[in-house]
């Protein structure tokens, strides 16, 4: 199994904010992790598969626009890293 360890310890130093988004439609839900960098680019990350990244987007708009036409709905709210760092 590859380790996404790398990819993790590179987001950590540019993330912008994080979000989650859930899929109300399963139970239990399904979670995704919205992860924007300081250039923009948005990756998401699927937290029950060990932070695996599910996709990367070049805008929020379009990673936003995926989560919703799966059926996403974003839990309120942002984690924004100059409030935690």
């Amino acid at each position: 199994m590859q380790s996404h360890a790398p990819a993790l310890a590179e987001q950590a130093k540019t993330w912008k904010f994080l979000e989650l988004w859930v899929d109300p439609v399963l139970f239990p839900p399904k979670i995704l992790m919205l992860v924007g960098d300081q250039d923009g680019t948005c990756r998401v990350f699927n937290p029950a598969s060990d932070y695996r990244l599910v996709v990367t987007h070049s805008s929020y708009q379009a990673a936003q626009e995926w989560l919703l036409e799966d059926e996403y709905e974003r839990v309120k709210g942002q984690l924004l890293a100059e409030e935690v760092l």
